[in-house]
């Protein structure tokens, strides 16, 4: 009678590892086709990289123009201030001169 048990008990077990051998299958399957989505989503993120490597490259160059553009402006900006401002320490250092040549003349005159 023990062995009766014991080959009702193995046949219990051999009916489920067969199931597992589909259950197995079942799961390769799915791994498969995770991998499949999985290549086609690194395929997907190279393509954006790849995009928007060229976009920061263009946004780069545009920034540089820009820059290049604004930095001549002030150049152009700080050369005029600088003639404006020459000029007003002449005509200052001129008027100084000139009071002080009359400041000297009308003491000298006395």
């Amino acid at each position: 009678m023990a062995d009766f048990g014991l080959d009702e008990r193995v046949a219990k077990l051999e009916g489920r590892v067969e199931g597992f051998g589909d259950r197995f299958d079942g799961l390769d399957q799915r791994m498969d086709r995770l991998d499949a989505r999985m290549d086609g989503l690194d395929t997907k993120i190279d393509r954006f990289r790849e995009e928007l490597g060229g976009q920061i490259s263009a946004l780069d160059a545009k920034l540089d123009a820009k820059i290049s553009e604004v930095r001549n402006d002030l150049g152009r900006q700080f050369f005029a201030l600088d003639q404006k401002v020459s000029t007003h320490f002449r005509w200052t250092v001129g008027i100084q001169v000139a009071v002080l040549l009359a400041v000297v003349a009308a003491l000298s005159g006395r």
